[in-house]
């Protein structure tokens, strides 16, 4: 199960008057969505929110709410945060079966730029995309997808169907999807056109 529990209390006032007295309760607002049952208006202890989204396993990750003695395994799908002081101001999740596939977003990371020729010739790792979507089991959603740039050339392309996937998970896009790129950069496109001239 997720090594985040979250503690909640159900909000009786919704909207924004409700939202702001939330606030100065020191609390968070959100909603709870998902399933087949309504949305719920719910609120979390900001130090507790905090103390959950610091720890960086709180987005694209299976969380525990926990009301009373009830819990739900749930997916924080977007936490919005104030624009001067950065603190959390709402937040979304979504109910999910602990053991059902979901679709979510993983980040995308490279290693071993220093072992590709494209990049020691000068050129640059254009990325396209961030993050990939991807089809997974809720309770083994990977942390990041990493691709190995080692031998990689000036005008190769990296697609989704590039990335090694984890059992069980499946590409919500297609595999023809760019995810990146290794562009060459004028300076060096010109010396190799004069090498080759």
């Amino acid at each position: 199960m997720a090594d985040i529990i979250l503690n909640v209390e159900v909000r009786e006032r919704t909207g924004t008057g409700g939202a702001r007295v939330t606030r100065r309760a020191g609390m968070v607002p959100g909603v709870l969505y998902g399933g087949n049952k309504a949305p719920v208006p719910i609120a979390v202890k900001s130090n507790e929110f905090r103390k959950a989204l610091y720890t960086g396993k709180l987005l694209g990750h299976l969380v525990t709410l926990k009301y009373g003695d009830e819990t739900q395994p749930v997916i924080a799908k977007s936490i919005d945060m104030h624009p001067v002081s950065d603190e959390p101001w709402h937040f979304d999740l979504y109910r999910v079966d602990e053991h059902g596939t979901i679709k979510i977003s993983v980040a995308v990371h490279f290693k071993n730029h220093e072992a590709s020729p494209g990049l020691k010739k000068g050129g640059t790792l254009n990325v396209v995309r961030h993050d990939i979507e991807l089809n997974c089991p809720a309770d083994h959603i990977p942390e990041d997808l990493v691709f190995d740039l080692t031998g990689l050339e000036i005008g190769e392309t990296i697609r989704v169907s590039a990335f090694a996937l984890p059992a069980g998970v499946t590409a919500a896009t297609g595999g023809d999807v760019v995810v990146a790129t290794v562009a060459g950069s004028s300076a060096s496109a010109s010396a190799e056109a004069a090498a080759g001239a």
